[in-house]
């Protein structure tokens, strides 16, 4: 991994509401803190300058930027930790892989788990891993690149990165499993784009977008 270097400015806010916040989180700023005193600046520890009561539902990795709730209520982070644990959110992201991926359309279902020898990285393994479904669908392609949308139906740890991996289309930018583009470009592909959940309160199916900056 790269050395930390978290990006400065405001947290762009896409919704907020007695029970739920939904920011756009940049590219390059950790979740939660990581271990040790330089990992400490992270996402929710600015937010929760500004809303104390913030509470953590789910994570993105730190090079991915997009679309992240957080509940502010401890009955909003029960109920949309369910959704997620249940698989009832929909979630979007747009990525640029390596190569011409095909077809336009499909999925791959590759079980994931940690590689424990080179972690962070995870790896597919049929014996112990746990389930993984991702969807893709092609936005445009040529030899060098695929712009492409991917719905991942289930939540594991660096999901994507691997099963574009897996592919043989890789995500672009990725200094930790295709740390030879890495050097082509100013980021990590890949951008939670949409979300989509039920409220915790009134019920109420909710979208939530952000325009993916590359």
């Amino acid at each position: 991994m790269s050395s930390y270097s978290p990006p400065t400015g405001d947290i762009p806010i896409l919704h907020e509401d007695n029970d739920l916040l939904v920011v756009d989180k940049p590219e390059g700023l950790l979740s939660v803190p990581g271990k040790g005193e330089d990992l400490q600046d992270c996402l929710l520890s600015r937010l929760e300058r500004a809303f104390p009561t913030v509470r953590l539902v789910h994570r993105l990795d730190r090079d991915t930027s997009g679309v992240m709730v957080f509940a502010l209520t401890p009955h909003a982070q029960r109920h949309l930790g369910n959704q997620f644990e249940t698989r009832k959110t929909k979630k979007t992201y747009l990525a640029r892989l390596h190569g011409r991926l095909e077809p336009a359309t499909g999925e791959i279902d590759l079980p994931l788990i940690v590689d424990w020898p080179n972690r962070p990285r995870q790896m597919v393994c049929h014996e112990t891993g746990k389930p993984a479904l991702t969807g893709w669908k092609v936005l445009s392609a040529d030899e060098s690149e695929t712009r492409v949308r991917l719905f991942p139906h289930t939540g594991r740890s660096h999901q994507l990165r691997v099963h574009t991996l897996a592919l043989g289309h890789p995500i672009l930018g990725d200094m930790l499993y295709a740390p030879d583009t890495a050097a082509q470009y100013p980021r990590m592909m890949l951008h939670a784009e949409e979300l989509r959940l039920s409220h915790p309160e009134s019920g109420k199916g909710m979208k939530f977008r952000a325009p993916a900056p590359f």
